[in-house]
């Protein structure tokens, strides 16, 4: 888990730390409500393990900061925030299955299959992911249909084909290849970067976002959501697997072309670094709202796991 101190040497003007103390416990709070114990026992404790295992629960806060830089309520955001968070925990689920990328630990546990098998680790994923979408659709509220209808359209494409799941494709058939960095950037632009601009735009969509502001808050994420997986890339080397939660080393393992290995380390933050700052340029113009957002984004490089 990373330290206070880690999390306040990424901003003066904004305490991040504070912040995150806040809305932290509001998400967890909110996904532990959103899915209950039920019958069958079996696959309602499997979704709730892996979806209540911890993490920084960044997608959710994002969420929730771009609906208070529009000046939205960011409660009206926090449905779809944790629709976000069950997609995401349905894709932890599945990426870590043995026909993808066969891992044993996800932020510090057993893996979902390690515990419940890969029979029920696929259903749990498949059931996050059909009740996100109900979960907007039901528990949203003080929002305008066509507002709700346009969030569950944009988080629908995120991880479908043209998102998520087509990132994860050609992710596997470029293992053990020699990729060009434009490759690697459309699989992390989709596997990644696509669940990361789903995060920011359905926040701002709740608070009711212009299209130009729509716009800018789209390259604020892609960027954002690019920076994190460079930065996931230089941790799979630099970091210990106490430090992240998973298996070190599973990249070079599985042959992946990574940004260290087309850049070496230091390039790699250098980029990262640089598109964290052209992030936060984006925002200029949503003001002092925007401070959840640019420390957000600042964190996304500094951070150790």
């Amino acid at each position: 888990m990373t330290s206070t101190q880690d999390l306040n040497t990424s901003t003066t003007a904004f305490d991040l730390a504070a912040y995150l103390a806040d809305r932290q416990p509001r998400v967890e709070a909110a996904l532990d409500a959103a899915i209950r114990p039920a019958y069958p026992d079996t696959i309602y404790a499997a979704m709730r393990y892996s979806l209540l295992a911890g993490g920084k629960r960044l997608r959710p806060i994002l969420c929730l900061a771009s609906c208070e830089a529009i000046g939205g309520n960011p409660d009206l955001a926090m449905p779809v925030a944790c629709a976000v968070e069950m997609v995401h925990t349905m894709s932890l689920i599945h990426d870590d299955l043995p026909a993808m990328d066969n891992d044993d630990y996800r932020r510090g546990k057993l893996t979902n299959h390690k515990v419940y098998g890969e029979d029920i680790a696929i259903l749990a994923g498949d059931g996050l992911l059909a009740y996100a979408f109900e979960y907007i659709a039901v528990h949203t509220k003080g929002v305008s249909a066509d507002r709700v209808l346009r969030a569950v359209a944009h988080l629908a494409r995120a991880v479908g084909a043209d998102g998520l799941v087509g990132g994860q494709v050609v992710d596997l058939e470029s293992e053990g290849k020699d990729i060009t960095v434009e490759t690697l950037t459309y699989i992390h632009n989709h596997k990644t970067g696509a669940l990361f601009e789903s995060s920011v735009v359905c926040g701002a969509i709740m608070a009711g976002a212009t299209e130009p502001e729509i716009e800018k808050l789209t390259k604020f994420a892609n960027n954002i959501g690019l920076a994190f997986q460079i930065i996931d890339d230089i941790l799979d080397i630099t970091a210990t697997q106490a430090e992240l939660g998973k298996t070190a080393g599973k990249d070079l393992e599985a042959q992946k072309a990574t940004y260290p290995k087309l850049w070496g380390l230091a390039e790699s933050k250098r980029q990262a670094d640089k598109l964290v700052a052209e992030a936060k340029s984006i925002l200029a113009e949503f003001g002092d709202r925007s401070q959840p957002l640019q420390a957000l984004a600042d964190y996304i490089t500094d951070r150790k796991n």
